[in-house]
C-alpha cells in the first residue's frame, strides 16, 4: 500500500501528519503535507486510512 497526496488539493489543515505523523510530513513554507515513506508499513495501514478519512480536501488517496 501506497499513500499519495494531491499537492493540489492540498490545504494545509495538518490533520494527516497529526493521526499518522510517521507517514507524512509538512513543508516549512506552507504547511501543506508531503508522503515521508515509499511503502506504507502494515501497522500504519490504519492511521493510512483514518489520514484518508480525516483530510477535509479529500487531497490524500490510497494506492494498492
Amino acid at each position: 500500500m501506497r499513500v499519495v497526496v494531491d499537492e493540489s488539493k492540498c490545504q494545509g489543515h495538518t490533520l494527516c501528519a497529526m493521526t499518522a505523523p510517521k507517514l507524512f510530513g509538512l513543508r516549512d513554507d506552507d504547511g501543506h503535507s508531503y508522503v515521508l515513506v515509499d511503502e506504507v508499513p502494515a501497522d500504519e495501514e490504519a492511521a493510512a486510512r483514518r489520514a484518508v478519512e480525516s483530510c477535509p480536501e479529500r487531497a490524500i488517496g490510497i494506492v494498492d
